[in-house]
């Protein structure tokens, strides 16, 4: 017994089987991006359409440097050149930044920006004094740049967020020293 192969044209999608509009998805991915959320879902008639994307959440401490070296034959350590050397290992990130006592929380959801604008210098870097009352960041939250000061002085110890990385309530950002 065989089956017939289904139609694709003509009367083959009928009330019964909804299309997919590549412009609406388009359009729910910008409001994902923008937004900062991880799903969204929709309701039209028969059609329910749910979004979804994974956020990869990473302390970043310094920018990462990639070395990739090729060698048809080992070298020996003693010819091994600076520039083929590893990079210096990033300093340590806190065991659960949350609990360390100079952790600086994020007030609310939103996407945390870490300058004033794309292309410009950071508010803050690892290894600046800051005072209290200092904008260390901005967190968006419904276009609304909600400033993030540090409530103390203290020295910028680690930057725990990524530039347009999503936030939660209580995220740990910074950790001052």
């Amino acid at each position: 017994m065989s089956r017939k192969p289904a139609r694709t044209h003509g009367k083959a999608h009928d009330k019964k089987t909804p299309t997919i509009d590549a412009q609406l998805v388009r359009e729910l991915a910008a409001v994902l991006a923008e937004t900062g959320l991880t799903e969204i879902e929709i309701e039209r008639g028969e059609l329910r359409l749910r979004l979804a994307r994974t956020a990869h959440v990473s302390p970043v401490l310094a920018p990462a440097v990639q070395t990739h070296v090729v060698a048809s034959a080992p070298v020996p350590a003693a010819a091994a050149t600076p520039a083929l050397a590893a990079p210096p290992e990033p300093p340590a990130a806190p065991a659960n930044p949350a609990e360390h006592p100079g952790a600086v929380p994020s007030p609310m959801v939103g996407t945390a920006y870490l300058a004033p604008e794309p292309g410009a210098v950071p508010f803050i870097k690892i290894g600046d004094s800051v005072s209290a009352g200092q904008t260390l960041m901005v967190v968006e939250a419904m276009k609304t740049f909600n400033p993030i000061p540090a409530p103390r002085a203290g020295k910028v110890t680690a930057i725990l967020v990524a530039d347009g990385q999503p936030v939660e309530f209580g995220e740990p950002l910074v950790i001052l020293e």
